[in-house]
């Protein structure tokens, strides 16, 4: 049974042990991506300032992934998908899904548009951005943390 949450300050390492296990294991481990973001083993205190909001996913009492939906940059109108990751040996059940669905509720309650930065390695995951409704642009929006990153995606709401 997987149970969809809101992020506990006790989740804190567990997602950012997911989070770098998931990008080294495909060889992203690199400065300029989530690996290094300073604030990845403190998710809950980031989380906490409005418009900002994270889930986590817990199978039989352990986390096995989160997202997150939080601003853009400065912007006001932009959201960005944040943190989307599922442990490897979780994957292909369909808790993406599950992610997904919650994050853009909440994106599009409080933006009017979302942007995500990725890999274009990272062939699943850019299939299901596309499947709800992203764009691929060419280029980064100005503003992007995540400058290692080779592949963005943008949906209006």
């Amino acid at each position: 049974m997987v149970k969809m949450r809101s992020i506990e300050e006790k989740d804190n390492q567990v997602v950012g042990e997911i989070v770098q296990a998931s990008l080294k294991s495909r060889g992203l481990n690199l400065p300029g991506t989530a690996y290094f973001d300073p604030y990845l083993f403190s998710l809950y205190d980031y989380y906490q300032e409005l418009k900002r909001s994270y889930w986590v996913l817990e199978k039989d009492g352990r986390v096995i992934g989160g997202c997150g939906i939080g601003p853009f940059g400065e912007s006001e109108t932009v959201g960005e998908l944040q943190k989307l990751y599922i442990r490897d040996e979780e994957q292909g059940s369909g808790y993406a899904h599950l992610l997904m669905g919650k994050a853009l509720d909440f994106a599009e309650e409080h933006y009017k548009s979302c942007y995500i930065d990725t890999f274009a390695s990272l062939k699943e995951a850019n299939k299901l951005y596309e499947k709800y409704g992203f764009k691929k642009l060419n280029a980064p929006i100005k503003g992007s943390e995540h400058n290692a990153c080779d592949t963005w995606f943008y949906k209006e709401f």
